[in-house]
């Protein structure tokens, strides 16, 4: 049986004066503000790009906690970043890029082996299947 999450967004108005508004089913977010400023200026609200991030940063340190449980290690932290690049291919714009960047706190494992488990984890992530942009990672113990 497939597992659903809902996301909505309301838009009014036209494309760069037009205000939006992003909710999620868990109400996380409840009628959150974004907007072509909050996507390309530096302007309050959220914008796709940083979403996308957060949910594959989040995705990523539980696909990793699942493959170092696997192998019977509990992290003490894992820190995950998502650098979503957006980028205007002459189309349109498109999200061509997403580079995480792990910083875990871990016991009983050497670098190999950790590099092995995230690999592991960047295969198995189910954002990162999703997503048909480049990933690349930046993972380090310490």
């Amino acid at each position: 049986m497939a597992i659903r999450r809902r996301g909505s967004a309301q838009w009014q108005g036209g494309f760069r004066e037009g205000k939006g508004a992003i909710s999620t089913e868990s109400g996380a977010l409840r009628s959150y503000p974004y907007g072509v400023l909050s996507r390309f200026e530096a302007f309050a609200g959220t914008n796709p790009e940083e979403l996308i991030g957060a949910a594959h940063a989040g995705c990523f340190a539980m696909a990793l906690a699942r493959v170092l449980s696997q192998q019977g290690i509990d992290a003490r932290r894992l820190d995950v970043r998502a650098e979503v690049s957006l980028e205007d291919d002459g189309e349109g714009y498109r999200i061509d890029a997403v580079h995480l960047v792990v910083r875990a706190s871990l016991d009983g494992l050497d670098a190999a082996r950790f590099d092995a488990l995230v690999a592991e984890a960047e295969r198995t992530c189910p954002v990162s299947r999703v997503l048909q942009a480049r990933i690349t990672l930046d993972a380090r113990m310490g």
